[in-house]
């Protein structure tokens, strides 16, 4: 276990989309934030308490999350300065990076000596299946994208919420470092190998008989060329009943490909709709989620309206704006009702 509150490291990040994890806990698990740790030549902010680590773990903090998400995801000097600096104070450490924690000497050696523990959360269970393609019980939603980072946890987090409101049963399952640390539970399936993706994703969607929904966390994008592979594998083990399309309407370009644009909408939707269908002939796309964060509120309005109006599909922001319409749609539709019909 993961002891709590957290302290969210933010260290050196430029980028915002570098500090996604952290931003995710701070967002939605500020229950278990006490505040974030980042040096002076950082710009960035969660509108937490800024505080080192004496103040941090004298407000009761027993964690440092490494809750960044650079290039590579790799443990670089200045990073693992302050994971050592951390558990001097007191600190254990998680980490979401592709380079873990328990590879390097220095911190190993650390907390030994301290007493600390290193959670390495992208390290997946050994008992993962090969993915077999059948039928399950249960309803499930998969969120999928244009480019990777453009808002397809937050998503996912809202509709559960949403859900559970309304009185559905639901739940979150998490496929990525973020989701897993606000859930608790969840596969990094960014670090599983290729052949146990979709029985990754069977494992922890299995089958159920509640009337709920699993809210599926999507991972990377079917026209990314670094990770379709992962969101390939991701629908077809999914099986999902419905999909709901995240974009960025800012993003210049593939995130870390400035050579390759974003595709449009209405191919992300088929090609999609294409892949999931092996897996489930009946799923439905139920609409359309965009990350208006750097837009002014009248625009974004303006703009889910517009998108709204040529798709046919609910459209909106889901932090900014809600999830409601697309729940409508989820709920109206014969969606639930496939669901029902086939498991019955």
């Amino acid at each position: 276990m993961i002891e709590t509150p957290y302290l969210l490291y933010l260290g050196h990040s430029q980028d915002p989309a570098d500090i996604k994890t952290s931003r995710g806990l701070a967002v939605f698990r500020p229950d278990i934030c006490v505040g974030e740790y980042r040096h002076d030549d950082c710009p960035l902010t969660l509108e937490l308490p800024r505080m080192d680590f004496a103040a941090a773990r004298a407000a009761g903090a027993k964690t440092l999350v490494l809750g960044i998400a650079n290039a590579g995801g790799k443990l670089g000097e200045p990073l693992i300065v302050d994971a050592l600096a951390a558990m001097e104070a007191g600190f254990d450490i998680a980490s979401g990076l592709h380079h873990r924690l328990n590879a390097e000497p220095r911190l190993v050696e650390a907390a030994a000596r301290l007493g600390r523990k290193l959670h390495d959360v992208r390290d997946p269970r050994p008992d993962i299946p090969i993915g077999n393609g059948k039928k399950r019980a249960g309803k499930r939603l998969l969120t999928v994208g244009t480019d990777c980072s453009v808002g397809k946890m937050y998503t996912t987090l809202c509709l559960a919420s949403a859900l559970e409101k309304r009185g559905v049963p639901a739940d979150f399952r998490a496929t990525g470092q973020t989701g897993i640390l606000v859930a608790g539970d969840g596969v990094p399936l960014d670090a599983v190998v290729a052949d146990f993706i979709s029985g990754a994703i069977e494992q922890v969607s299995p089958a159920r008989d509640d009337g709920g929904w699993d809210l599926i966390e999507g991972q990377g994008s079917l026209y990314h060329p670094s990770f379709a592979g992962v969101s390939m594998g991701l629908l077809h083990g999914a099986q999902p009943d419905a999909l709901v399309i995240c974009h960025d309407p800012v993003r210049p370009h593939m995130r870390g490909l400035p050579h390759y644009p974003l595709p449009g909408l209405a191919q992300t939707i088929e090609a999609n709709l294409n892949a999931a269908r092996l897996t489930n002939e009946h799923v439905q796309v139920v609409g359309i989620a965009l990350n208006t964060s750097a837009m002014p509120e009248d625009e974004a309005k303006a703009l889910c309206a517009r998108i709204e109006a040529e798709f046919a599909l609910p459209t909106s922001d889901p932090y900014r704006f809600g999830v409601e319409t697309i729940l409508d749609r989820l709920l109206g539709t014969d969606v639930a009702a496939q669901s029902v019909t086939e498991t019955a």
